[in-house]
């Protein structure tokens, strides 16, 4: 239960997607002033650094987040305003080092996670609850709520988030976001994940959700996207779906694929200006990351 770390895996090619949307969406809905609520079902540790041991492990982040900003490092711009909001939120936990040289100022070292991307974007009226259950994640992510003072405006639940969520809708602002990004690593997800939006839809059906899911060779991750549709349609919601693929998803001899080749991102009650947004982003990220002819991506609307 508690062997997935998402350290080993921060900056890869699926959070550029999925914190690129996230940041998008709380973007547009802090426009308005009453306040908003974000829950976020499967925090982290919250902040993750790309120089150190566990991310240079994998080296995920060496073909995710800084392919897309190459050698421009934090001030590659021209992608689209999408693309370059988020990496204007990746520069405010990067701040240079004085005195550095310009290759040092624009050197990205630390990534944030989405519990810190939210606390970031949103505004004193504004609540975000945060779930977390791994004994060091939980630990590393209330160290940093204390750091920041983040408890003004975060609550740190060491509870599953899947059946925490329905005490928190809807929300008292009757406004708000549920992020949902569990590793899936146990198949048994799958079903909890579209279980919690149909009941989430009951609960609070003008919320807006944005739900990650990875793409591998699994009957369960294939169906996901096609129920997950069917429970926003089933509750006449607007939905769109963006899905990112960086390469083939080759398997190794015993049928295991060798690493993650893409991700998709489902949101019900989208911002009306994400959709276009997306479409402009969405093949500089391809262009940027692509490992072979197979990438693309995939970009769908309903209701």
């Amino acid at each position: 239960m508690f062997s997935y770390r998402h350290a080993f895996h921060a900056g890869n090619h699926a959070d550029v997607l999925k914190h690129s949307i996230l940041v998008a969406m709380l973007r547009y809905m802090t426009q308005k002033d009453t306040a908003l609520s974000v829950v976020d079902t499967h925090a982290g540790a919250g902040l993750y650094r790309l120089d150190g041991d566990q991310a240079r492990t994998s080296g995920e982040a060496a073909s995710g987040i800084f392919s897309l900003v190459g050698e421009r490092g934090l001030k590659a711009t021209g992608m689209g305003s999408l693309i370059d909001d988020y990496l204007a939120v990746l520069r405010e936990f990067n701040p240079p080092p004085k005195g550095a040289p310009g290759s040092e100022a624009s050197k990205l070292r630390n990534y944030p996670g989405s519990p810190l991307i939210t606390e970031k974007l949103l505004r004193p009226q504004d609540r975000a609850h945060v779930f977390e259950v791994h004994p060091t994640d939980q630990r590393l992510l209330r160290g940093l709520v204390a750091q920041r003072d983040s408890r003004r405006i975060m609550t740190l639940r060491v509870a599953d988030g899947f059946t925490g969520v329905r005490a928190l809708l809807p929300p008292p602002s009757r406004r708000g976001l549920l992020v949902c990004d569990p590793s899936y690593e146990i198949k048994s997800d799958y079903g909890k994940v579209v279980d919690m939006l149909g009941d989430a839809l009951t609960r609070f059906a003008t919320g807006s959700a944005l739900i990650w899911h990875p793409i591998v060779a699994r009957p369960e991750a294939h169906d996901l996207p096609r129920k997950l549709k069917n429970t926003a349609a089933k509750a006449g919601k607007p939905w769109l779906y963006a899905s990112l693929s960086v390469k083939s998803g080759q398997s190794n001899a015993r049928g295991v694929p060798v690493g993650l080749s893409g991700s998709g991102v489902f949101v019900v009650n989208p911002p009306f200006v994400l959709a276009a947004a997306l479409k402009e982003a969405l093949p500089h990220m391809v262009k940027a990351m692509a490992q072979d002819e197979h990438a693309g991506f995939v970009l769908e609307q309903g209701r």
